[in-house]
C-alpha cells in the first residue's frame, strides 16, 4: 500500500487586494500568474513589485539595454492576465541583499499598497528539493515574509512615517510560489491559457534561455508544472503555495 500525497487546501479567497513582490522579470510568470488571472477574473486588485529590472539576465545585452528591454516585457506579461500597476525597486539584479535595507524598501510597499494577501517565490534553498535556488530569490522571498511584520509595528522603520506610510498590518497571509513545501493551491483551468501568454510576453529572454520553441517551452513547463498538483488537488490543474497566515 503505497501513501497517498497530502492533499493541498484551496489558498483562502476572503481578500480584495493582493501585492506580489518578487526579484526579477518573469519570476511570476513561471506558474504564479495563471492564479493571478483568476485572482483578477473575480474583480480583486493585483499590484506587482519588482526589486530588480533582471538587468543581469540575458548575458548578449549590456545591463542598461536588459533592464529596459525586460521592464516592457513585465509591463506586457502583467496586463495579460489584468495587473497595470507594476513597480521596480531598482536593486542590482544578481547581488540583492537580505538586510534592513530591503525590508525597508519593501515594508513601504506593503504600506503604501496595503495587501491583505502578499505573494512571493521560493525563499527556500532549492526547488522541488532538488535543484538550488538562486541568492536573489532567496533574499527576496525571505525579505518579503519578514517585512509583512515589519510594515505593520511603527518603531521598525520610524522613518516612513514622515513620508506618509503609516503602519499596515493588515497582511493576512503570505503565500510562496515555487516553494518544495506547498500547503495550498490555486486552480487555474480558467486561467492557464492567459498564464501561457503572459509567460510568452518574456520572449527576448525566454529566447536567450532556450533554444527549444518559445511556445512549446512555455506551454511544456506550464502543463507540467499545473499537472504535477492536480493528484493533490481534485485533480485539477494548480499552481501551489506555501501559506504563512498571520
Amino acid at each position: 500500500m503505497t501513501d497517498q500525497p497530502e492533499r493541498l487546501a484551496p489558498l483562502p479567497a476572503d481578500w480584495q487586494r493582493c501585492l506580489a513582490v518578487v526579484a526579477h522579470p518573469d519570476d511570476l510568470e513561471y506558474g504564479a500568474a495563471a492564479a493571478v488571472a483568476a485572482w483578477t477574473d473575480r474583480g480583486a486588485d493585483v499590484s506587482y513589485l519588482l526589486v530588480t529590472r533582471g538587468e543581469a539576465g540575458i548575458d548578449g545585452l549590456a545591463p542598461d539595454e536588459c533592464g529596459a528591454l525586460r521592464e516592457r516585457e513585465q509591463r506586457a506579461s502583467a496586463a495579460v492576465v489584468g495587473v497595470s500597476a507594476v513597480e521596480f525597486l531598482d536593486h542590482r539584479d544578481g547581488v540583492v541583499e537580505y538586510g534592513t535595507a530591503l525590508r525597508r524598501d519593501l515594508a513601504a510597499a506593503i504600506r503604501r499598497h496595503r495587501p491583505e494577501l502578499l505573494v512571493t517565490l521560493n525563499h527556500r534553498e532549492t526547488f522541488a528539493g532538488t535543484y538550488w535556488n538562486t541568492p536573489d530569490h532567496r533574499a527576496v522571498g525571505l525579505a518579503t515574509l519578514d517585512a509583512a511584520g515589519d510594515a505593520g509595528n511603527r518603531w521598525i522603520f520610524p522613518e516612513l512615517l514622515g513620508q506618509g506610510l503609516p503602519p499596515w498590518d493588515g497582511v493576512r497571509w503570505v503565500a510562496v510560489a515555487g516553494s518544495p513545501q506547498p500547503t495550498h493551491a490555486v486552480d487555474v483551468t480558467d486561467g492557464f491559457e492567459r498564464g501561457v501568454l503572459s509567460l510568452m510576453e518574456h520572449r527576448t529572454y525566454i529566447e536567450a534561455l532556450t533554444d527549444e520553441d518559445p511556445e512549446s517551452y512555455v506551454r511544456n513547463f506550464l502543463e507540467m508544472t499545473t499537472g504535477a498538483a492536480a493528484d493533490r488537488f481534485g485533480g485539477r490543474p494548480a499552481v501551489t503555495f506555501e501559506v504563512f497566515p498571520r
